[in-house]
């Protein structure tokens, strides 16, 4: 999220120009980025439920392939600063066109057929998604500041879809369509480039101006900025984890591949229900403490009974539900807890990449535990311990307050 979208619309939900755009073009453009945040996820989550298959195939460890899953993760901190340089250089329009030229190459490259390449292709998908993790908050931001809340929901409703279709397609499509591994996940590089095809009318749109491009000073001095952070990052650790490792956990227990993705797939199907709810409610109130608690326990009630033999399919559902209800929280903070939009613009940087860079170590964490302990209690048990500061850093940044006003200073 960038300060590039500042003063392109107002909350009458006016362009640049002064006059509302057409209901067709309108509802073509939030068409089309909701098929973008459709891409967002899928690449990623559809490697958990083939994870056994990948490493029986190319000889990973556990570890290895904590590394596999947790690679496009770091990519989302690291590289996050990235995209606003570049949506400031090309324009919000061109560089999402580009987020999703790298995904489908990101797919492509999976399926040559060696090691390398399997973990090339994972890096380019963890540096496009890295991307539109920023720049779709941004155009959001630009174009819907009159309706920013159901924007929001619907946003990362569409992420959590994503997830689920990541989890539940991706199995039946190596296995029941004979495709194996590896051209099962390049496919999704066919549901990028349907992306491009609807993305490519949005280029029309990229005379429009993006704002000054500016920074603020002293927003990562602030308590109030570091508790949004850890909320964001600890949340996604959690995410994450869950769908790197869960379909492994429930295959271990005898479930099919196939069940342990559909599985997969309920916690990401569930997750709609929190990822709209989240920021709708968020959005009424300025004191979110009490909801950000009520969906801290969900958490930790969901993920507990995965501990449980014979309630994988109620702990998907309650664990699904709270991990959309955490990320929706998060992204409605990044807004809510800003004085204006420059300022949402640095929280939601600053939130995003180092939040997701501690996201990153939950997968390798918890596939190197398991090696270590050759069991999946101790891993899930540590899991369980991390909601206590996630619940804490919620609870806190969910104070009616505000982000302190910086100085304003050139972007770089």
């Amino acid at each position: 999220m960038t300060a590039m979208g500042t003063g392109a619309t107002s909350d009458t939900g006016r362009s640049p120009s002064g006059r509302r755009p057409g209901l067709g073009v309108a509802w073509w453009t939030t068409g089309a980025i909701v098929l973008v945040a459709l891409n967002l996820r899928a690449p990623v989550v559809g490697v958990g439920p083939l994870l056994n298959e990948i490493r029986a195939d190319q000889g990973l460890s556990a570890t290895a392939a904590g590394i596999l899953t947790a690679l496009p993760v770091l990519c989302f901190g690291l590289l996050a600063p990235i995209a606003p340089r570049l949506a400031r250089r090309i324009g919000i329009e061109r560089a999402l066109l580009a987020v999703l030229v790298l995904l489908t190459a990101g797919g492509v490259v999976r399926v040559v057929p060696t090691v390398w390449t399997l973990y090339l292709g994972t890096v380019l998908i963890g540096m496009a998604i890295a991307s539109g993790n920023v720049l779709l908050p941004a155009l959001i931001k630009r174009d819907y500041a009159h309706r920013t809340g159901f924007m929001t929901a619907v946003y990362s409703a569409a992420i959590s879809f994503s997830g689920a279709l990541g989890a539940a397609v991706t199995v039946p499509l190596a296995e029941a369509a004979g495709l194996g591994w590896r051209l099962a996940l390049g496919a999704w590089a066919l549901w990028a480039l349907l992306g491009i095809l609807c993305w490519l009318p949005q280029l029309r749109r990229v005379g429009r101006p993006t704002g000054p491009g500016t920074r603020i000073r002293g927003v990562a001095r602030q308590a109030l900025a570091w508790q949004v952070t850890v909320y964001m990052g600890l949340q996604s650790l959690g995410f994450y984890s869950a769908s790197s490792w869960f379909a492994t956990i429930f295959i271990d227990r005898g479930w099919s591949a196939t069940a342990a993705g559909a599985l997969v797939s309920v916690v990401s199907v569930t997750g709609l229900v929190g990822s709209i709810s989240a920021p709708l409610l968020g959005a009424r109130s300025r004191d979110q403490r009490w909801l950000s608690l009520v969906i801290t326990l969900m958490g930790v009630v969901g993920l507990g009974m995965v501990l449980v033999p014979g309630l994988e399919i109620v702990a998907c559902i309650v664990a699904g539900i709270s991990f959309g209800a955490a990320l929706g929280l998060a992204l409605i903070y990044m807004g809510i807890r800003s004085p204006d939009a420059a300022h949402a613009a640095q929280l939601s940087g600053m939130a995003q990449c180092i939040g997701y860079a501690l996201a990153a170590a939950g997968p390798f964490a918890v596939g190197a535990l398991h090696d270590l302990t050759d069991s999946w209690t101790v891993p899930l048990v540590v899991l369980l311990i991390l909601y206590v500061p996630q619940g804490v850093a919620g609870w806190l940044a969910g104070r009616d307050r505000e982000l302190r006003r910086g100085d304003l200073a050139p972007a770089a």
